[in-house]
Order: C-alpha cells, then sequence, then structure tokens
C-alpha cells in the first residue's frame, strides 16, 4: 500500500511510491571498472514543495555480504508535471551533475530517464549520459541504469533489489491506525 502523506504537495502524488528510505543489493559492470555486487541506501524525502530530495549510497560488498568500500553517491531533486513528464537534477559524488528528463508510464509507478545534460568537473572520469529505469514492483523499488562515455557506447552498468525500511515512528503510526476491535493476536481480524 502506498501511503500519501497529507503534507505532500498535490504535483508530487504520482511520486508517492518513491518516497521512505530504501535498502537493498544489486551489480555493478562497466568496461574498465571491476565487476561488483553493491549495497545501495536510497532515501526519497519531501518538505511540502513541488520536488522531492533523493540521496543515494552505494558500496562494494565482499562475497560474504559485507562492506568493503563506498562505490558511489549521489544527490537530487526530483519534479514531475500535470502532463507526468519528470526532470530530475543530480550531483555526484565523482564530480558530475546532471539534468534528467523522462516521463511516468501510464497506469503504473515506472518512470524512464535519459540525460538531457551533463556537466564534468576536470578529475571526472569520462562520461556522455545515460539512461535510468525505476519501477515499484510488488512494493519494491527496482531500477536499471545504462550510461556511456565517449569510448564505450549505451550500455546497463548497474541494477538494484531495494526494499522499503521501516522505521519504528512508521510502525508506531500504523499501530495507531489499526481499528479499536482488532483482536490481541491480530490473526482473527484478516479472517
Amino acid at each position: 500500500m502506498i501511503e500519501i502523506p497529507s503534507d505532500l504537495h498535490k504535483d508530487l502524488v504520482p511520486l508517492a511510491f518513491l518516497l521512505g528510505n530504501w535498502a537493498g543489493a544489486g551489480v555493478h559492470d562497466f568496461p574498465g571498472s571491476q565487476k561488483c555486487n553493491f549495497g545501495q541506501e536510497v532515501s526519497f524525502t519531501h518538505d511540502g514543495r513541488d520536488f522531492l530530495e533523493y540521496h543515494s549510497h552505494t558500496w562494494v560488498l565482499d562475497q560474504d555480504g559485507n562492506k568493503v568500500r563506498p562505490l558511489e553517491s549521489e544527490s537530487g531533486f526530483w519534479r514531475i508535471d500535470a502532463d507526468r513528464k519528470v526532470e530530475v537534477t543530480m550531483t555526484r559524488d565523482d564530480g558530475v551533475i546532471e539534468i534528467w528528463y523522462g516521463e511516468m508510464a501510464d497506469k503504473k509507478p515506472q518512470i524512464d530517464l535519459v540525460t538531457d545534460a551533463v556537466a564534468r568537473t576536470p578529475a571526472a572520469q569520462p562520461y556522455s549520459g545515460g539512461k535510468r529505469l525505476y519501477g515499484y514492483v510488488k512494493s519494491d523499488l527496482m531500477w536499471v541504469g545504462e550510461k556511456q562515455t565517449p569510448e564505450v557506447e549505451l550500455r546497463p552498468y548497474m541494477s538494484a533489489h531495494l526494499k522499503k525500511v521501516v522505521t519504528p515512528e512508521e510502525v508506531e503510526r500504523w499501530a495507531k491506525a489499526l481499528p479499536d476491535d482488532m483482536p490481541d493476536d491480530g490473526i482473527a481480524f484478516f479472517k
């Protein structure tokens, strides 16, 4: 179930499925980099204005699933208009700033994005653009990213499967919303 906060800006309702903290794992594979599994934490928050604030941190995982070292970090802002067109501004830790445009699929929580502009600092690795697909599938957030450089054509490089992280505050809020006649064991309520 997707909860829509009462103070969420009305324009952001189609993006409500992104809200919250997410964690999971994925695969990173791009020419010139070591192929690896990675862990990821993502947050989408809002403050009542017409954008979502986004933060993502990834790290390389060893064979046992332990953190080895940071991989990538990025942050930005997501907006959507009345025609379901999505725009994202993003800053990455490797010295890249991007503007992404795309749209939300009709009748399903899926967003396709393509870079429109890329700016790089002198220290940044070669990068000329990318594509991303985000989808809400069976209460999980999944995404796949493609990227290209002057030397490498557009190709998949990262994908992840993330689960919603439930905070104690959310559990308490949900518990307060339960009906007064909820049985102690909770099971009879669902029969």
